[in-house]
């Protein structure tokens, strides 16, 4: 089975030219898109979202990555195919990445 883990991007711009706490005033937290990951591999779509959790997950002071939405790969392409024109859907199934944890090093 394939399932599809899509995640948001936060970005701390305070994190640039301070230190970016909210202890400090200094946290300035801006979504930044996200990714879309298909996971093959797996049975169950928890263990699809713990691997991308695993793998692509990132939580500092910076920048921040978690999971928002998880779909089956039908779901999710049949979302992208009736919600965007032509070309962005396109563009969707080209940049998202896949993971097989069959394959993980």
């Amino acid at each position: 089975m394939k399932f599809v883990i899509r995640t948001q991007h936060l970005e701390n711009y305070g994190a640039h030219d301070t230190d970016g706490k909210f202890a400090s005033n200094n946290a300035y937290w801006k979504m930044k898109g996200g990714s879309d990951y298909i996971v093959e591999g797996v049975d169950r779509i928890q263990d699809a979202i713990a691997f991308v959790a695993a793998k692509t997950m990132q939580n500092n002071i910076a920048w921040k990555e978690f999971p928002t939405e998880w779909l089956t790969h039908d779901e999710w392409e049949a979302h992208v195919l009736e919600t965007c024109d032509d070309e962005y859907a396109q563009f969707i199934f080209d940049s998202t990445v896949t993971l097989d944890p069959r394959e993980a090093r």
